[in-house]
């Protein structure tokens, strides 16, 4: 569930006023007495990330991800595992994986609370919010051991944020403390876990050297991985596999438009394993296009032929649970920690080459103009009617110039960006190609196998074959938008 939170902090002589405003009725409730205990590494990897592995005794095991918002009402997920006490659940295990990497997870931290609750009822009856004054007992950890207070106001799922405004008023009003973002365990834990996390992402200043271009750009592709893997083991958010896998082909992109800055064996078998890792993510990736693409189109037919839908929907379904299987357990592999451990400092400590010591602007631009020129002779070799596998070879080469303009961005500024731009719109629109391709042909194999649905497999057959056709008609617009001169002055 979404967890959407706000925390104060409290004198210890502080007490609740009375919070009926705005027309809510404030219940208090039975105060509740909690333990808790919070796993993490022995550098406290979880903690610096921002997620919580815990076991408390009226919850159980519960993770929280990092929080998805950067302001001080906080929303992150909060997922919950059963369990016995003394065994974390191997879905909690799992999650917190892509954080804790190979390290070990054991106690960091205990804390006892003392919590006393208030509902917040509006005239509906509807729960609102719910208030609590926390009185917390800390237990290890590298913080001081002692006691604080701290009050949290946790909205419901669509309550109105300016209900959250009245209450703080009402508490700062009262002596309450200023608005805190930093939980519990933090306080427990003291100054290690409030750490920088395993990859940060330093954007290069005016004046970049080739090396802080480069680490900036592997960092962030690395963290992207990171904060999405949760979400993908998960397996509710198509965003989440989405976004682990552009980080996955960006990443190995960029390492390839870097390769001659870095070192060779250690590039060539680091993009091997990304490809292995993205290989895995694009399978169940491909299901989740194929399925929206199917159901958007179906809008198109009259309403009696869209019944079949519901067969191949089922189909689609199953195959993407194969495919899922096929990824978690990849993601279980040694394989996989030892994946993530190589990104880790390649984000942190990129192999540079001696002739990475080159002023940036002169190093970086001649890496970015290498895969247009690559692009351009890809493109003048092709035929008067190119197959769609030459237009595929068009399509990766274009991402390819895409990333690498992103990449150098930094240095050049707006006008790589703007060719990026472009370079993103003939993507599409060769991605459009593929997209439609793919879909065909899955209609076709679920007519052969499912005669049930080949009437409405066909109809949906032909709306691709139209849109793969447009595709192939609109590209070199695309492409002679890319290849402007003005375009490319920057070069």
């Amino acid at each position: 569930m979404l967890e959407r939170e706000l925390k104060l902090n409290a004198p210890t002589e502080f007490h609740l006023p009375d919070l009926s405003i705005g027309g809510l009725d404030a219940l208090a409730t039975a105060r509740r007495y909690l333990d808790a205990v919070y796993y993490d590494t022995a550098d406290l990897r979880l903690a610096r990330w921002g997620c919580s592995l815990r076991h408390r005794t009226d919850e159980g095991w519960t993770v929280k991800l990092p929080p998805v918002t950067d302001s001080d009402l906080q929303q992150r997920q909060e997922i919950r595992f059963q369990g016995r006490w003394d065994q974390i659940p191997t879905g909690a295990e799992a999650l917190v994986r892509v954080y804790a990497r190979g390290a070990l997870l054991h106690q960091v931290a205990r804390l006892r609370t003392v919590r006393k609750p208030v509902l917040l009822i509006d005239g509906l009856g509807r729960h609102i919010a719910e208030v609590v004054d926390d009185d917390v007992s800390t237990y290890g950890g590298q913080g001081p051991a002692g006691r604080f207070r701290e009050i949290e106001i946790e909205l419901e799922e669509g309550t109105d944020e300016e209900i959250l405004n009245g209450l703080v008023s009402c508490l700062r009003e009262a002596g309450a403390g200023p608005v805190t973002r930093m939980s519990k365990l933090a306080r427990a834990l003291g100054t290690p876990a409030l750490r920088d996390p395993d990859v940060v992402v330093t954007e290069p200043g005016d004046d970049p050297s080739v090396e802080e271009v480069i680490r900036a750009a592997i960092s962030r592709s690395v963290r992207r991985f990171i904060v999405h893997m949760p979400g993908v083991h998960l397996g509710q958010d198509p965003e989440s596999l989405h976004q682990a896998r552009v980080a996955t082909r960006r990443l190995r992109s960029d390492l390839r438009t870097f390769a001659s800055l870095l070192d060779q064996g250690w590039v060539g078998s680091l993009r091997d394993e990304l490809r292995w890792m993205g290989g895995a993510l694009g399978t169940v990736r491909d299901v989740d296009v194929l399925t929206l693409r199917l159901v958007g189109t179906s809008q198109h037919l009259p309403t009696a032929d869209r019944y079949p839908l519901r067969v191949m929907m089922t189909m689609l379904h199953a195959e993407r649970e194969k495919w899922r299987r096929a990824l978690l357990k990849a993601a279980g592999e040694e394989r996989y920690l030892e994946l993530l451990d190589r990104m880790v400092d390649a984000a942190n400590h990129p192999r540079l080459l001696p002739s990475a010591d080159r002023p940036s602007r002169e190093a970086l631009l001649e890496l970015a103009r290498a895969p247009f020129e690559l692009l351009v002779q890809t493109v003048e070799e092709l035929p008067d009617k190119p197959a769609d596998p030459d237009l595929h070879r068009i399509r990766i080469r274009a991402k390819r110039v895409r990333y690498a303009a992103e990449a150098v961005a930094p240095v050049v500024g707006k006008r790589a960006f703007r060719f990026a731009a472009a370079a993103a719109r003939l993507q599409g629109t060769l991605g459009e190609l593929q997209d439609s391709a793919f879909a065909h042909a899955w209609l076709v194999k679920a007519s052969q196998h499912h005669p049930a649905v080949a009437f409405t497999a066909g109809q949906l057959a032909g709306f691709e074959l139209a849109r793969a056709e447009a595709a192939r008609t609109g590209w070199p617009a695309a492409w002679q938008e890319l290849s402007r001169d003005k375009l490319r002055t920057w070069m």
